[in-house]
């Protein structure tokens, strides 16, 4: 009803803008912006597929500057819950595709700068994005995400500002509740053909839960060189340092005693730490009028050492991998695009060819997380005796090449390719008596082809249709362990491999844009949950899943002012194939043919209203609303569904070379007792993650152009 309700509308659009005395021509109020595609910047409003650009004031507006959840809300299919642990980052999904990840981002493409923040197994981290020097983030959703390798759901590319101008220096601080701080300076500005940007953070938190403190650094520097012959050369530098107590979940009845408790957490002194540092460069040259050349190459370390809940008892099998994991993982890749603008029976076609090439290697050693003996350990939450140690290696080779064909003056016919390969060899250097030589090989291939037709109905109304196929491979943490207790890397796991098809419009209209997308993803292979105990989990593959949904989203801005945002998602996510977890089938372990995928929220909405002048004071208030989710493939436990509202108010005034800014903001205004995510699956029945009641941020900050 809904969809009939919004084609109705959408060809009243068209109509009035075609009848005598309606406007064809773009609502001058609305502001002209690109998104990056890899046929180059494009309009949102021309892209065949549902993306979304979210400005980086508009993140920051009033917010904290810590997680991508504080300002991404308002686009339509993408489900990203703060976890308040950032031991475990944060739980993303787009389009139900993520959902299962127990730590970090799975199923979802990621890139800063356009340097992959996904390794080609396809985990990824957001821990290294500095909210505090975003020039926008950009997500893509639907079929067209396969052009970009190894993911199902989409792609969410986050890009630092670009300095301009003379030099300027900027602070900020931040503070809120549980003992939140954040501090951060600037500089940024561009002399000659050179321009620059650097930035560093601090952010520090007690906790929100018990065992929940956390201290994150961020140094992030960006430099452009504009060369003699009109190329342009771009250095990306990135540094991360983290460390976080892990609360880990809480059972129903945990939850319902002590919503803020850790016992289990503290009793093992379960923590994470992160140090990361990685540079990227980024060539364009324009060769002349027809073709383009880029060429991005990047490289990176990253070390993590992760202290889990696992009990001494289960760490006496000689095949067990203890209870610490360290990872070291160096990883590299290039990227190298071709672009071409040619004629094609008359009309402008452009072609894109490119090859793409990343390679991770990772040293991952296990180790006890007690002293002494299993039955009557001296000391818990401590490095032990050895366990585990592998040299894994993964690559990816993935040549693609996509056209863009305006074969009529209304239409346009997109189309692209690619070839994805992924490789992985794990060599197994901990081999003693029963813990065999558990070395492997696996290699992931797919051919992923895109295809979309577009209709310019009007110069303000866009139909469009698209189809593609897509692939997730498993990740290396997916792959680590096995099921059945055996050592070894979990070669038998498959690649999941998706069809998807979308309809959508977008129209300019009063003022504002109305987009919508009905869309509908069948997936074979879903690879899912098979074990998750004391933080450590296995996986399988379980058949044939569909998800289908709607999309809708309206944002407008009034000449004095006055800004309005609403994101309305329905996906009913289900399991078309009985299966059971974990293998083999008893009576209390069989997943149902059409359960509900878990993890993914049916409906959510977000709405926003304020008054956001560029100086002065400003307010608004926000509604976030999620339906109630399911946190095991059985349907048996469930969070349920939520509203809460948040207020916030600043102000902002600029003399001479000075900005200065403030805000105050109250989240969760009512103070709502609610499940913020799950953790799917989990064994021990430590389902919840709580969310906080009422809380508060107050923050400020200045700047001064030399």
């Amino acid at each position: 009803m809904l969809a009939c309700f919004l084609a109705t509308s959408l060809a009243s659009v068209a109509r009035a803008q075609d009848a005598p005395g309606g406007s064809a021509a773009p609502n001058s109020t609305l502001r002209e912006v690109t998104v990056s595609t890899p046929r180059g910047q494009a309009s949102p409003f021309e892209v065949p597929g549902s993306v979304d650009r979210i400005e980086g004031s508009e993140i920051r507006e009033g917010r904290m500057q810590v997680q991508l959840s504080e300002g991404l809300a308002g686009v339509p299919g993408l489900q990203i819950q703060n976890r308040q642990n950032l031991a475990q980052d944060l739980q993303l999904s787009i389009r139900g595709f993520g959902a299962r990840s127990t730590f970090g981002v799975r199923g979802v493409r990621l890139y800063v700068d356009g340097i992959p923040a996904t390794l080609p197994d396809g985990q990824g981290q957001t821990s290294n994005i500095d909210i505090g020097s975003i020039d926008r983030v950009e997500v893509l959703r639907g079929p067209f995400s396969a052009l970009y390798g190894n993911s199902s759901g989409g792609v969410l590319q986050a890009f630092t500002e670009s300095g301009e101008g003379r030099p300027r220096l900027g602070f900020s601080l931040a503070a809120g509740s549980f003992g939140s701080r954040r501090i951060a300076s600037r500089i940024d500005g561009s002399s000659g053909a050179v321009d620059y940007l650097f930035s560093a953070s601090r952010f520090e938190t007690d906790g929100y839960r018990e065992h929940g403190e956390a201290r994150r650094d961020i140094v992030n520097g960006k430099m452009g060189i504009a060369l003699d012959d009109g190329s342009k050369l771009t250095l990306i530098l990135n540094s991360v340092k983290l460390y976080a107590q892990d609360p880990l979940g809480l059972t129903p009845s945990e939850y319902a005693q002590n919503r803020r408790g850790a016992t289990l957490a503290t009793q093992f002194d379960t923590r994470k730490t992160v140090d990361q540092s990685q540079a990227g460069l980024l060539y364009e040259r324009r060769i002349d009028a027809s073709n383009d050349l880029r060429l991005m190459v990047y490289g990176g370390a990253r070390q993590t050492w992760q202290y889990q809940s696992i009990p001494p008892s289960a760490q006496v099998s000689p095949t067990s991998a203890g209870g610490v994991i360290g990872l070291s993982r160096d990883y590299a890749g290039l990227d190298v695009r071709w672009t071409t603008r040619q004629q094609l029976a008359g009309r402008p076609i452009e072609i894109v060819a490119g090859l793409g090439y990343d390679d991770l290697r990772e040293k991952r050693t296990g180790f006890e997380n007690f002293v002494g003996p299993a039955a009557a350990p001296a000391l818990l939450g401590v490095q032990g005796r050895q366990r585990r140690n592998e040299r894994n290696q993964v690559s990816n080779l993935d040549p693609y090449a996509q056209a863009t064909w305006a074969f009529a003056d209304r239409w346009t016919l997109e189309a692209g390719v690619r070839r994805s390969s992924v490789r992985f060899d794990s060599r197994d250097l901990y081999v003693f008596g029963a813990n065999r030589d558990d070395s492997g090989r696996a290699r992931y291939q797919k051919t992923l082809p895109v295809a979309s037709l577009r209709f310019a109905a009007t110069r303000d109304l866009s139909l469009y249709a698209s189809a593609g196929r897509g692939f997730e491979t498993p990740t290396l943490n997916e792959l680590s362990y096995r099921s059945d207790g055996i050592g070894g890397l979990n070669f038998g796991l498959q690649p999941s491999v998706n069809d998807s098809v979308e309809l959508g419009a977008k129209a300019r209209l009063g003022g504002g844009l109305l987009t919508a997308a009905l869309f509908q993803t069948r997936t074979k292979d879903e690879i899912v949950t098979a074990t998750n105990l004391g933080g450590r989990a296995t996986f399988q593959n379980a058949g044939r899943t569909r998800r289908d949904g709607f999309e809708l989203a309206w944002m407008h801005e009034t000449a004095n002012h006055w800004r309005t945002q609403l994101a309305y998602t329905w996906l009913d996510a289900r399991y078309q194939d009985a299966f059971c977890s974990p293998n083999p089938c008893g009576a209390t372990n069989t997943v149902l043919e059409g359960n509900r995928i878990p993890g993914i929220a049916r409906q959510s909405l977000f709405a926003a209203f304020g008054w956001m002048p560029p100086e002065g004071w400003r307010a608004g208030a926000e509604l976030r609303a999620l339906g109630r989710i399911e946190a095991n493939d059985r349907n048996t436990v469930r969070a349920p569904g939520y509203g809460v509202l948040a207020l916030h108010a600043g102000y902002v005034k600029r003399w001479d070379r000075w900005e200065v800014n403030a805000f105050a903001r109250i989240d969760n205004l009512l103070d709502r007792q609610f499940i913020g995510s799950v953790i799917v699956n989990e064994g021990n029945g430590r389902f919840y993650e709580p969310a906080p009641g009422r809380n508060w941020t107050v923050g400020m900050g200045a700047s001064y152009r030399f």
